[in-house]
């Protein structure tokens, strides 16, 4: 069993910068792999970047560039680097646990998830 929790969300203007963190429990945390996803008001939730247990890194075309993931094994943490930051930004923000696989951009298959974060940007 693997618990996460965000932190990190808050209101910005646009072209600003946030960084999210989730913090995971238990001793495994190394094996899995880590995503972020969001959901906006009124749409689905989408894959926004993914790190494996490896190191190798997955974004999706929305935010490849501006935003960057990253993990520190030893503190059982995954962060979220988001810089030039657009209104269109604004969602819920979900940290997810799953496994390798090149299906990452699918929820279904990470099986473990955080509460969720709000981005909130200004225009």
């Amino acid at each position: 069993q693997v618990q996460l929790v965000e932190s990190g969300g808050g209101l910005v203007q646009a072209g600003g910068s946030l960084r999210l963190s989730c913090a995971a429990s238990g001793r495994t945390f190394s094996r899995y792999a880590m995503g972020w996803f969001r959901q906006a008001p009124g749409k689905e939730r989408d894959f926004v970047a993914t790190i494996w247990s490896g190191g190798a890194k997955f974004y999706a075309d929305s935010v490849n560039g501006r935003f960057t993931i990253s993990r520190d094994n030893a503190k059982n943490t995954v962060h979220l680097q988001m810089n030039s930051l657009k209104p269109e930004d604004t969602a819920v923000y979900y940290c997810a646990a799953g496994f390798d696989t090149i299906r990452y951009q699918s929820g279904r298959t990470y099986d473990y998830w955080g509460q969720g974060t709000q981005v909130t940007v200004s225009s």
